[in-house]
């Protein structure tokens, strides 16, 4: 029987193999179609919208930083790929025993008080199946938002840096290239605002530029800032001006954001101290009471019986 089950996983394992890298080849051969078809396309109908035609996964990776030509083709690859583990795992959790050591076990505990965690027994297999299948997922969700999180972070300073260069009297774009010789060069934020200045350069206007910007970055902040370059480029405006408005707001918001953290935090503390101190106390404080207690009812059990 365990001889039938090993030459079922290894033949799964094969197909599955097989089929990921037939996946892969055909994925590879559309995206090279499509790469070709695109360069055959006129440039000027992709001038402002070509990022915008993207496909949602790719747009959903682009903005996680996975920007490259086979971001898209690798992390189908990996879901394919964590999808089988995923099925595998789930399978061997059920044919070793595992599951049904784990209904044993909560089946034994004294006042059928167990039989309330049945369900999650019976589902583990599942839960571990789609916990794996979404780790890709999982990945470039997480990637995403700590992306967010820097960019924010490192936007009030970089203002600061460049209100106060454009009030010394350098143009926008000098004291855009003084901020990225910091380190900020090497942070998402540098990295946009390198993306900025490649797209300054090709000869897009620079109100076309601001908005590729805080379309790549989808970040609220950038968002406003760009915005608000926009609209005084438009009209006239001196960027100075504009630039340290700009920075007092995004720091009276990063202030704002400050004390609502602060504020949140006696209700976030709440859980850990619920679930994990609090079962603690009552075992170390109450544990001895019903130790005693247990005894008591045995003696008083086996005086009746006696």
């Amino acid at each position: 029987m365990n001889a039938l089950w090993i030459f079922i996983a290894v033949t799964f394992w094969m197909i599955s193999f097989i089929g990921i890298v037939f996946l892969w080849r055909l994925l590879r051969v559309w995206q090279l179609t499509q790469s070709r078809w695109e360069a055959h396309e006129e440039p000027a109908a992709t001038s402002e919208t070509d990022l915008r035609d993207m496909h949602w996964l790719k747009r959903w990776l682009y903005r996680a930083g996975y920007r490259n030509e086979g971001a898209l083709t690798w992390w189908l690859v990996a879901t394919i790929m964590f999808v089988a583990i995923g099925a595998v795992v789930a399978t061997l959790f059920v044919i070793s025993g595992v599951q049904t050591l784990m209904i044993r076990t909560i089946t034994l505990v004294p006042g059928g008080t167990g039989e309330v965690f049945l369900p999650l027994a019976y589902l583990a297999p599942w839960f571990v199946a789609i916990t794996l299948g979404m780790t890709p997922w999982l990945i470039v969700r997480q990637r995403r938002r700590d992306r967010v999180l820097k960019i924010e972070q490192d936007l009030p300073l970089a203002m600061e840096l460049l209100a106060t260069l454009s009030q010394a009297g350098l143009g926008f774009d000098a004291a855009l290239s003084r901020v990225m010789e910091t380190r900020l060069a090497v942070r998402p934020l540098g990295k946009e605002l390198r993306s900025y200045q490649a797209d300054v350069m090709s000869g897009r206007a620079r109100s076309e530029c601001l908005r590729r910007l805080a379309w790549r970055a989808d970040v609220p902040g950038l968002s406003i800032l760009t915005s608000a370059l926009v609209q005084a480029d438009q009209v006239g405006m001196g960027i100075s001006d504009v630039l340290r408005r700009q920075a007092d707001d995004l720091r009276s918001r990063r202030r704002e954001r400050a004390n609502m953290f602060a504020m949140g935090l006696a209700t976030k503390r709440m859980f850990p101290l619920v679930i994990c101190f609090l079962p603690g106390l009552f075992v170390w404080t109450l544990g001895p009471v019903f130790i005693q207690l247990i005894q008591m009812a045995d003696t008083f059990t086996q005086v009746r019986n006696f």
